[in-house]
């Protein structure tokens, strides 16, 4: 290296001027770089390895609504959610919004369980009216794994209408009993709390559901599978387009996808589990595959019980995106009221290492996005995040080669600007050399001339 028209070397081991700065910064590149989809850390879906989102801001949810913090929109947040007990969290809507808060509890390593543990969420107005309840539980499968489950309050019902606080509440739900069958409390899970604001529309529309939709279910997409495998949790969630895909998952693993679904169409998935290469028995609740909205609200979900013989579960059929679908009584199509990323998340029951092995097990998901696009609502304004209910040409680039959209802010930041990783390894590897040549510079010119 050269300073000052004379040629510096340097021995192993020693650190060139300005190594120590760029050495972090190196390392933070690499550490992103093994952290983007497809990485071979998560490639099975690895037990309790949910992906928080790395902006995500932390929180304590009060006792009861005094003292209870603010939660903005746009913003993630992280809690630890106890035992027993019930946390309390503020919202701040206006008349025209409707607001959505999506909660993420996340059991840690080793937590066994009930079907019927899990986690309530609600939303109240600021006179304690309520204005939704939904619940996230294990189920048949009886394995711990990540559960969300929406507080809402949607504008245009009779209850929860007007401007001001609103209130959301996140508790346990256990069967009873102390945790694990011992004496001690139960362990807390932690939370990830992503609020959304939509604005109300700057026309009147329609306030009914539509009607002669096609009750039957597509017919599954065939064809050679592509290898695609699934993000940690819904920040890092591997794009997913129409087609056969296949992924490995562990035992207890959890991966999670986004497929990009704009208004006007409509989507359909079935997940199927290969024949075991060994063991026999039977796992009730084996495989699961759930549908989320782009605000994290459940649409769907089906399971499976396994023999070790090849099984397929579908999710039933729902409608075309459509902003009026919030009129429809059933949940699964009163959610795809939204444009933008749908999440499919599979989870492998533990109990499956019991009967048949750790694996990995082979799934195929065969992803049909059928039917016309057109112009979504005109809003009134905008959501926060901003694009949550927007589908961009990159995004369905995204849906085909999966390169784009995982590993959270950061991420996000070098995919906008289209900036692969090693690019940016390259920038600041290059960044580390002028750095040593202005230390180099600044030494020589500190030393006194003969």
């Amino acid at each position: 290296m050269r300073g000052r028209g004379r040629t510096t070397w340097w021995r192993a081991g020693d650190r060139p001027p300005g190594a120590v700065a760029g050495a972090g910064v190196v390392t933070a590149v690499l550490c992103a770089v093994a952290a983007l989809p497809g990485g071979p850390a998560t490639a099975a879906g690895a037990r309790d390895s949910y992906a928080f989102d790395p902006a995500g801001r932390s929180v304590t949810g009060a006792k009861g609504t005094a003292g209870a913090p603010l939660l903005e929109a746009g913003r993630v947040y992280r809690d630890s959610l106890p035992g027993s007990g019930t946390l309390t969290y503020r919202l701040d809507l206006t008349a025209a919004e409707s607001g959505y808060a999506p909660v993420t509890a996340v059991p840690p390593a080793g937590t066994t369980g009930n079907a019927t543990d899990g986690i309530r969420v609600s939303l109240e107005d600021a006179r304690g009216t309520r204005c939704s309840t939904a619940s996230a539980l294990f189920g048949a499968g009886l394995s711990a794994r990540p559960l969300t489950a929406l507080g809402q309050r949607q504008t245009g019902r009779s209850l929860c209408q007007g401007a001001g606080a609103y209130y959301l509440l996140v508790e346990r739900l256990a069967a009873g009993g102390p945790a694990n069958g011992t004496t001690s409390p139960a362990p807390a899970w932690d939370l990830e709390i992503a609020p959304v604001t939509e604005p109300g529309l700057a026309a009147a529309g329609p306030t009914t559901a539509p009607r002669n939709r096609d009750p039957a279910s597509p017919e599954p997409l065939t064809g050679d599978p592509r290898d695609r495998t699934g993000g940690a949790g819904f920040t890092s969630a591997r794009p997913l387009g129409q087609g056969v895909w296949r992924t490995g998952i562990a035992p207890g693993g959890t991966l999670f996808y986004k497929v990009p679904v704009d208004w006007g169409r409509r989507l359909h998935a079935v997940a199927e589990l290969d024949a075991a290469t060994n063991g026999h028995g039977y796992v009730g609740g084996a495989l699961n595959l759930s549908l989320y909205s782009p605000v994290r609200g459940y649409v769907d979900g089906a399971s499976l019980g396994y023999t070790g013989n090849r099984r397929s579960a579908a999710l039933d059929p729902l409608p075309p995106v459509e902003y009026a679908n919030r009129y429809a009584v059933l949940t699964g199509e009163n959610a795809m009221r939204f444009a933008g990323d749908y999440y499919l998340v599979l989870h492998l029951s533990q109990k499956m290492a019991d009967t048949f092995g750790t694996g990995p097990f082979h799934v195929t998901l065969r992803v049909r996005v059928d039917g016309p696009a057109h112009d979504g609502p005109r809003y009134d304004g905008r959501p926060e995040p901003r694009d949550v209910f927007t589908v961009t040409e990159r995004d369905r680039e995204a849906a085909v080669t999966g390169n784009a959209g995982g590993g959270g802010v950061g991420m996000k930041v070098l995919a906008g600007g289209g900036i692969g990783a090693g690019t940016v390894l390259l920038l600041v590897l290059g960044g580390w050399t002028v750095a040593a040549r202005r230390a180099q510079t600044r030494a020589s010119a500190q030393k006194p001339t003969a």
